[in-house]
């Protein structure tokens, strides 16, 4: 995010050899975390309130259980940030860390609706390496590697092209939206996605032409689907234009765009002249 702190400046490259190992141990940790999550999904699950209104369940912490005994074990002098894990600010002199949301959509999930996923990323410096997202329910395994694309169930996967704003394709709070829009007049949005790491990912496979975050969502929500969008051919941003940077001390962003390229840059133009939410 803007305005980090200089010590977030942290990078280093993995070799290929290296980088190859952990797409695979991502992928078959993600994999095992859904099949997880899927198994409990309907069930009968204790779950409760988190600060204000945030829900979590025995599911989430099963999940992110597994994910941590996976990765950690694996990777032990890697930097570590999760949903549903005590911060611990360790992870600040870390040059990769394992950003991890065990359940995107814990609502949704606990609600019966299929549209939720598991969410883990890999972040060299501030910026996302690796990062998978998979949709059990729905059998969709999104992956991404820096420089290497984006896919879903291993089929390449690409933003759609052009500026225009076909509402119905654009998905996100409402009010956010009618901003952009300037005009007086309804519009129809997108139905909600429960889960805002999966509504990006919509993006990047071209079911959506646009999705929005409103203020407040977190590097767990967002990381791994950042890197699935810009290796999508799109870019995701905040709504200024600034990049999005993770592992740093404020894990909190503000509102949020990810679009096919030509499209967010148009979007981001539209909003420059207009007061931000």
């Amino acid at each position: 995010m803007a305005g980090a702190d200089v010590d977030c400046e942290k990078a280093r490259i993995l070799s290929r050899e290296e980088r190859a190992r952990h797409a695979r141990l991502l992928t078959d940790t993600v994999r095992q975390a859904g099949a997880l999550a899927l198994s409990l999904f309907r069930t009968e699950l204790k779950n409760w309130t988190k600060g204000a209104s945030s829900p979590v369940s025995e599911a989430d912490i099963a999940v992110n259980d597994l994910i941590a005994g996976k990765l950690r074990s694996a990777t032990p002098d890697y930097g570590w940030l999760s949903e549903e894990s005590a911060d611990d600010e360790a992870r600040l002199d870390k040059q990769l860390v394992w950003i991890v949301d065990p359940i995107d959509g814990t609502r949704g999930y606990l609600a019966g609706r299929e549209d939720w996923c598991v969410s883990v990323a890999l972040v060299e410096g501030m910026r996302p390496l690796l990062a998978a997202v998979y949709a059990p329910a729905s059998d969709e395994f999104f992956f991404a590697e820096r420089g290497r694309g984006a896919s879903l169930n291993d089929a390449p996967v690409h933003a759609t092209s052009g500026t225009a704003l076909d509402f119905s394709r654009v998905a996100g709070p409402k009010p956010l939206v009618e901003r952009l829009k300037g005009a007086p007049g309804e519009i129809s949005l997108h139905p909600r996605i429960a889960s805002l790491a999966l509504r990006l990912c919509r993006v990047a496979q071209g079911r959506l032409d646009a999705a929005f975050a409103g203020g407040q969502s977190r590097d767990w929500d967002i990381a791994a689907a950042n890197l699935i969008v810009q290796e999508s051919n799109g870019k995701m941003t905040a709504l200024s234009g600034d990049d999005i940077l993770y592992n740093c001390r404020e894990v909190t962003h503000g509102a949020l765009v990810a679009a096919g390229r030509d499209r967010h840059a148009s979007i981001v133009e539209r909003f420059r002249d207009r007061s931000l939410p």
